[in-house]
């Protein structure tokens, strides 16, 4: 049976926290987030270690360093949903293309968690109400 460890980290322990995961051969297994209460974000990173998931959480107003150099594709592309999805910004990141959204949706502000689903239909139809 897998465990499941979860440990509290500040934003500034995120680069060092990837670093000495890679040196140990330690597979980022994923990135996760949520919006919290208090309109914080909670973002997980998520390393196998052994037969283990260490859970690494930090909460933040919105702004992270991204370990895109770390973890190469393994992080970029879950750093890029959490910023286009929930509005995370990851310092380094290149966020110039979308992932998922048109690029007619609004910009900048996380397109799932802020923009209700009328006026996402209402967008899509190219402005108009029907």
């Amino acid at each position: 049976m897998q465990g499941y460890q979860k440990i509290m980290i500040s934003p500034e322990e995120i680069v060092p926290t990837a670093q000495r995961m890679r040196a140990e051969g330690r597979p980022l297994a994923m990135i996760h987030g949520y919006l919290a209460k208090e309109k914080k974000f909670n973002v997980s990173y998520e390393y196998e270690v052994d037969d283990n998931i260490e859970s690494y959480t930090v909460e933040t107003d919105g702004s992270l360093p991204s370990i895109e150099d770390i973890y190469d594709l393994a992080a970029q592309w879950p750093e890029r949903e959490l910023h286009e999805l929930m509005g995370i910004e990851f310092e380094g990141l290149d966020t110039s293309e979308r992932l998922f959204m048109p690029d007619t949706m609004l910009d900048g502000q996380g397109q799932i968690l802020v923009t209700p689903m009328k006026e996402l239909i209402k967008m899509a139809k190219g402005g108009e109400e029907k």
